[in-house]
């Protein structure tokens, strides 16, 4: 169990400490509230567009950091020989490969989390014709990210600590500050009704729907393990897209098929990854009430579904994994 948790805390470290995880979690938060800034003459569904556009930035990012992440873990490792050198000691590839999904996975919780609050307080800046963008709120969130490189510059500069894993440490301290300063004790009006209560408030909803990304995320993070276990980077991101195109039209190309016997329409239809299980932004505007009722029993389910795919995917993982040469 110690050479389990020091090799997914290693792992870990070495995701979080690549400048390429610290650029896209950073770009993706920024880009998240820049969103709810700019006016969608939308006829009333510019909310709906900011929540939307929050979600698939923070799906897409956690794609390509799934992909790069899986390749800096394994292929990486294997092509260098690491992990021959890790290997050599007394610990079995299932081991090393099950520890690696955990720092892997751990990473992705670390970027999901940080998008998640962006896409909780974007969801409090959404304005409509009626309203204003929050430029105070974007300028204390964008200011806050600016602190976090300022202090991880400093904690490099005089205490010789690594800039990156600082900057993630600090990224992910500051904008929970910000963030939950904005949310709970600043209160926002529409422009003109100083007397009325506040009419830009959190939807809550979301908080589900971003825990269904980090599951779809983490899915895709054993198919890129998987796929890195034979290939190096760029073929695992092109498998990786192609599985994800699929699995968002599976019930387009096979479900109706597979309603209908056709055998090998249930086969592709059962294989391939449901991406709209983990979908729920078109459920959000479905109700009027705060909450959508059972939605977290709706959450558990898919997380049954993530766990039974992402253990298929590691069974193949190990499998391509036990007799890769490693020298």
């Amino acid at each position: 169990m110690r050479q389990f948790i020091t090799i997914a805390t290693n792992a870990f470290m070495e995701l979080v400490r690549q400048p390429i995880f610290l650029l896209l979690a950073t770009g993706s938060s920024l880009f998240i509230v820049f969103l709810a800034d700019v006016p969608y003459f939308a006829m009333g569904e510019d909310g709906k567009m900011v929540k939307d556009s929050s979600l698939a930035v923070m799906l897409m990012i956690g794609l390509f950091v799934a992909v790069l992440s899986a390749s800096s873990s394994v292929a990486h490792e294997i092509r260098t020989g690491t992990a021959l050198a890790v290997l050599a000691k007394p610990v079995g590839r299932a081991k090393f490969l099950l520890a690696k999904c955990c720092g892997l996975a751990a990473a992705l919780t670390v970027l999901a989390y940080i998008n998640t609050l962006a896409t909780l307080l974007a969801s409090r800046m959404a304005f409509d014709a009626y309203g204003e963008a929050d430029l105070f709120g974007t300028g204390i969130y964008f200011g806050s990210v600016a602190l976090a490189y300022v202090l991880a510059g400093f904690s490099n500069y005089f205490l010789r600590r690594p800039f990156v894993s600082d900057a993630v440490l600090f990224l992910g301290v500051l904008t929970t500050l910000s963030s939950l300063w904005l949310i709970f004790f600043v209160e926002l009006k529409r422009p003109g009704t100083a007397f009325e209560p506040a009419m830009y408030k959190v939807d809550w909803r979301l908080l589900p729907a971003c825990v269904l990304v980090l599951m779809a995320l983490l899915l895709l993070a054993g198919l890129a393990l998987a796929c890195s276990t034979r290939y190096d980077t760029v073929p695992t991101l092109v498998i990786c897209s192609a599985l994800f195109l699929l699995g968002l039209m599976s019930d387009y190309l096979f479900g109706r098929a597979a309603e209908s016997g056709v055998w090998w329409a249930s086969v592709c239809h059962t294989v391939l990854p449901n991406w709209q299980l983990f979908w729920l932004a078109d459920a959000l505007e479905g109700t009027r009430s705060h909450a959508i009722p059972g939605v977290w029993g709706y959450v558990g389910k898919a997380a049954g579904y993530m766990v039974g795919y992402l253990g298929a995917s590691l069974a193949v993982a190990l499998m391509l994994f036990e007799d890769r040469e490693l020298s």
